[in-house]
């Protein structure tokens, strides 16, 4: 007789066990009713009906007699037939996966993460708000991110390169006092450009490559609102270097000046310490506190985007200008969600028309 004696409760509503299986047949060869294994295993009467049905075999026994060959059939319940069947019709359990409905998407969008550096957020969100595909074939960035961690794309983790260096460790800020006065503070500047309510404030920044002390470096602004962003190669680190190319780009901006830049917020390098005597007639500068990088978090996400072309060691001067020009273009053509997946381009030229009409 089988022991039964156990504290192990069945939990109801959960698909049958092996082991649960196995000692379906052994009470069946003792002659169990159905009622009374369901009662044994604290299962319902029909669940244990349909799982004998299922998992019921034909068997055949041969005897020979007198020189002639007899068949006898009979029926058993055999438990690792059902268990094999169970398995097989759980792979057609669910709803199918949407990559499995067509490779469209899946081809698209591994196009543009590894052809045009697209994040997988960036592709999920344009292919919606565009109406590339149907509904059906876009998944949710979640699951993008998944496909690839199980190798269902072409792209790989290692083409992520923001997913790779992604910190999420809590940060704590300490408030610095200036040990310089370049000009007015960030605590100065007017509440709607922290708010990025209105348009034309602007961060200003400088980024290198190689440390050498004669290689050429970036100069990047970035506008708050739309996060337009002006790349200018310079020859070097330096105030001289940087308040030429502020001088060119204020005669670029010509009788627009005022309506295109309104406010410039820059850090405490020394290359900025002629930045406010440059511009105080033109528009209004203030510097972010010391160690607060935080205070110009746009300038620092955008230099991401650059870091993708130009990664830190590579010299800036065998980089030429027109190429300098390529990775502007794609950062201000590159959809953000930040912006309801419309690029920085067409969202910095609505916003300048409409200062235009005001």
């Amino acid at each position: 007789m089988t022991q039964f004696h156990n504290n192990t409760e069945s939990i109801k509503g959960k698909h049958l066990t092996q082991a649960e299986r196995a000692q379906i047949s052994i009470l069946k060869s003792e002659g169990y009713s159905n009622r009374q294994i369901a009662e044994r295993l604290g299962r319902a009467p029909q669940t244990i009906n349909n799982e004998i049905e299922r998992g019921t075999v034909q068997q055949m026994s041969r005897q020979k007699q007198n020189g002639k060959t007899y068949d006898y059939y009979h029926t058993v319940y055999d438990p690792d037939y059902a268990h094999d069947a169970y398995m097989e019709n759980r792979k057609h359990c669910g709803r199918r996966p949407k990559w499995s409905l067509s490779d469209a998407f899946v081809d698209w969008a591994d196009r543009q993460m590894l052809e045009h550096n697209w994040s997988p957020d960036t592709v999920v969100g344009t292919a919606r708000e565009h109406d590339f595909f149907s509904d059906a074939l876009i998944p949710c960035t979640t699951t993008l991110y998944n496909w690839i961690d199980q190798h269902i794309m072409r792209t790989k983790n290692i083409d992520l390169p923001e997913k790779l260096r992604r910190n999420t460790k809590t940060k704590t800020f300490k408030t610095r006092k200036h040990k310089r006065y370049l000009g007015p503070s960030i605590t100065e500047r007017p509440a709607d450009v922290e708010s990025r309510t209105t348009f034309g404030h602007w961060e200003i920044d400088t980024m290198i490559g190689a440390k050498q002390k004669h290689d050429a470096v970036l100069l990047t602004l970035v506008e708050r609102q739309t996060r337009f962003e002006v790349l200018l190669k310079i020859d070097a680190k330096d105030a001289n270097a940087v308040t030429k190319a502020v001088e060119s780009l204020v005669g670029r901006a010509g009788d627009h000046m005022s309506s295109l830049f309104k406010t410039i917020t820059s850090d405490n390098g020394s290359e900025f310490s002629t930045l406010y005597e440059t511009l105080k007639s033109v528009t209004n500068v203030y510097f972010a506190r010391p160690f607060a990088s935080y205070e110009r978090g746009t300038s620092e996400n955008q230099h991401k985007f650059i870091r993708r072309f130009i990664p830190k060691g590579q010299s800036i001067s065998d980089i030429s200008d027109r190429q300098v020009q390529r990775i502007q273009r794609w950062m201000n053509d590159y959809p953000r969600k930040i912006l309801n997946y419309q690029t920085p381009h067409d969202c910095f030229v609505k916003a300048f028309k409409q200062t235009q009409i005001a």
